[in-house]
């Protein structure tokens, strides 16, 4: 912002033909809620606060908000609470994903319109974090990403639990036959215990991660569990740095650039984290009008090997990650490939940031060295061929490496109904190296890209001691799960990509090494079933559903809406 633009409550005033009348009355009706006029003079800082009674992730935000006021008055600014969507993952319907593009406009808008000099965005649960960088880096105000921080695990009969890995597992075991109702009943009480976003190197974890990776959040905050002192702390510390960025503004896109989400690529695929932030990485790429390349992916894939042994594909929790030196140790380890000249919210760059904590203790068991990682490559691959001529992704480190390099008989499900019908089916023909593949499940089916991937293994299957199959869907995955699933193939089967032409008996050639899948099937027989394709048949859509459906890109482009992308 230039030195001549207005600042504070003159910000964006609203039009009445009359400015110094819209001022008037907006400084009386502000001093309604009992400001004195010495405290309106301050620079506003705007706390955007996505809490709600449909969001268990988010429930100890008021005190965060509270400690962002502290940190705001302390340092001489106005802090201005305001509410957006929030997006609590297990309580939307069809998905959170259909509702993220809708929040970052509500928060881009929000931030534009009212009078804020900088901002303090409060987010957590999967979808709020992308939602929120997105629409602050459109908007492009002085922001900083507060997250809510993961939830503690629980001790429960011998060992930790914690959402959502560990609810997976026990499911699996429940569907298997290998514990009663009773026993997940009980399970059921004692995964999630305290505030938070889940404690594991899910999506969410792993988006705060990334907005500390990008530099839009201070450092060392994005492991501090929820309801550690610490998080209060830091909330304190955001509000105090708001009122700097106020004065001394540095924007979004001084932030977000190319280099820096190169290196938050570089720490995605270092902590082994959620597909999910492929497509999240992307949309917020496409909003400052960076480059975004899955083959460019693979290339940082091949050379970032693995340091974190977190649950999904490690041991620990995120709450261990803290102790063990948060997302600072990681950082430093991978220092010689990142690009150290990256500006962050803090005022200094990357480089400045990692030499200032030089010498900080690191827990070797939590946090591996470059020299010595859990695994040499990356935890993420994107694969392309006859099947996904744009891509799809694989979490090689939650998948079984013994399925990597294999060619299988598919066993299609035309849509989640069909998979819900079918897939326990004693009947279903269906055999441990078949593939599983799921259609119309991805970004413009109906289904709005649900976590649907991890499809279950069939029944009669798991039964007999399967773990894994190879299983394959446009749809996505949880951060949380794990298993050798193919993701995000493009283009999707709702709009006539090749995985609409997939049936029952084809076969299927899976090649990590070659980062290829492929569709066995000749062209002639492609050709006839492409002529035959129709769409899925889809309710009518009105309000947000038809925008959606209307504007909605592909995986590869971050499933943002093709208007809101930086040309």
């Amino acid at each position: 912002m230039s030195d001549s633009e207005p600042r504070g409550l003159a910000r964006g005033l609203t039009n009445y033909g009359d400015a110094g009348f819209s001022l008037y009355l907006r400084r009386s009706f502000a001093k309604s809620m009992g400001f004195s006029a010495e405290m309106l003079a301050r620079p506003v800082v705007g706390i955007a606060d996505s809490r709600s009674g449909f969001n268990n992730c988010h429930r100890h935000f008021p005190d965060l908000v509270e400690a962002v006021k502290r940190g705001v008055l302390s340092a001489g600014g106005l802090p201005l609470e305001f509410p957006t969507i929030s997006l609590g993952e297990v309580f939307l319907s069809p998905t959170s994903m259909m509702f993220r593009n809708l929040m970052a406009m509500d928060v881009e808008e929000m931030i534009r319109a009212q009078p804020m000099d900088a901002v303090v965005l409060l987010g957590g649960c999967d979808k709020t974090v992308p939602a929120q960088l997105m629409g602050a880096a459109s908007a492009d105000r002085p922001a900083i990403q507060l997250v809510a921080g993961p939830m503690m695990p629980t001790s429960f009969e011998g060992e930790r639990l914690g959402a959502c890995t560990d609810c997976r597992r026990f499911w699996a075991l429940y569907r298997a036959g290998r514990i009663d109702a009773a026993g997940i009943e009980r399970i059921e009480s004692n995964l999630a215990t305290t505030a938070g976003t889940c404690a594991v190197m899910g999506t969410a974890s792993t988006m705060a991660a990334i907005a500390e990776a990008l530099g839009m959040s201070l450092p060392g905050t994005a492991a501090i569990p929820a309801v550690h002192a610490d998080r209060l702390r830091a909330a304190e510390a955001s509000g105090r740095r708001a009122v700097e960025l106020a004065a001394r503004p540095i924007r979004p896109s001084q932030i977000i650039t190319e280099k820096s989400i190169e290196n938050a690529l570089r720490v995605l695929l270092a902590i082994g984290g959620s597909t999910n932030a492929i497509i999240h990485l992307a949309a917020i790429a496409g909003r400052v009008g960076a480059p975004f390349s899955l083959r460019r992916l693979n290339e940082l894939s091949d050379s970032t090997p693995v340091l974190v042994d977190l649950k999904p594909t490690g041991q620990y929790y995120m709450s261990d990650l803290y102790a063990a030196g948060g997302l600072g140790a990681v950082l430093r380890e991978l220092a010689p490939l990142l690009h150290l000249d990256c500006l962050t919210v803090a005022g200094e760059t990357l480089g400045e940031r990692l030499a200032r904590e030089q010498g900080a203790w690191v827990d070797r068991t939590v946090v591996r060295t470059l020299a010595e990682p859990l695994a040499k490559e990356g935890g993420l691959v994107a694969l392309f061929g006859s099947l996904a001529p744009n891509g799809a992704i694989l979490k090689r480190s939650a998948a079984d490496p013994g399925l990597f390099e294999r060619e299988g008989r598919a066993v299609v499900f035309s849509s989640l109904e069909d998979l819900a019908a079918r897939v326990d089916d004693p009947s279903l023909d269906v055999a441990p190296d078949d593939f599983l593949v799921l259609q119309n499940a991805g970004p413009r089916s109906g289904y709005a890209m649900p976590e649907a991937g991890y499809l279950p293994i069939p029944q009669k299957l798991a039964r007999a001691g399967v773990k894994d199959m190879v299983r394959i869907s446009d749809a996505r995955m949880s951060g949380t799960a794990y298993g050798t699933i193919v993701l995000h193939v493009s283009p999707e089967a709702a709009v006539g990509g090749p995985l609409a032409l997939v049936r029952t008996g084809d076969r299927i050639r899976l090649s990590v090494r070659e980062r290829r899948l492929d569709l066995l099937v000749g062209d002639d027989e492609l050709a006839r079933r492409r002529s035959a394709w129709r769409p899925p048949a889809m309710p009518p859509a009105r309000g947000y559903a038809k925008l959606y459906m209307t504007h909605v890109l592909q995986a590869e482009e971050g499933c943002d809406f093709d208007f809101l992308r930086r040309a």
